[in-house]
């Protein structure tokens, strides 16, 4: 956790208040920060997840999406391919991402959306950032379920069964 990043917050429909928070620093009441994510679909139709880091926070060696808090003058889409970059070492372009989820958790203060992307590269091309990410691979529907099923897959990530995207 980088705690020199600097929050933009939001009020509770989503927009900019003006405010700046650094990471770490408790969120106001009232107030949000913005999370983007990145789902990353290949031509195969399988998609690719990354397992938690062991000395993480919450839901250590998880599967899930890569993603992250936006960084002052990010939208969610900047601040998730950024993510990706620093995370799995691959550049995704916003041409043709589509928002596929966007919901307000207040239980963690923030405004969090989720963008399809559709790109195909091997699995061996990514650089995992050492800190963040211990394993990457491309999976099918089926075993996305599975990782549900068995209680392996970020519990945050429960929407992709309900918005139809597997």
């Amino acid at each position: 956790m980088d705690s020199n990043e600097i929050w933009e917050l939001l009020d509770a429909s989503g927009q900019k208040t003006g405010e700046t928070l650094k990471r770490g620093d408790p969120i106001p009441k009232g107030r949000y920060h913005l999370v983007g994510a990145a789902w990353i679909q290949n031509s195969a139709g399988q998609f690719l997840v990354s397992q938690r880091h062991p000395n993480k926070n919450n839901y250590p060696y998880f599967w899930e999406c890569t993603g992250g808090s936006a960084l002052s003058g990010e939208n969610s889409l900047n601040g998730a391919i950024r993510e990706v970059k620093e995370e799995l070492g691959i550049q995704l372009s916003p041409q043709g991402a589509q928002m596929i989820y966007r919901t307000r958790r207040d239980d963690l203060q923030d405004f969090y959306e989720a963008w399809l992307f559709h790109m195909d590269f091997p699995s061996e091309r990514l650089v995992l950032q050492e800190t963040e990410v211990i394993d990457a691979k491309w999976i099918s529907d089926e075993e996305l379920r599975e990782m549900h099923k068995n209680k392996i897959l970020h519990p945050y990530l429960e929407y992709i069964f309900q918005i139809g995207l597997i």
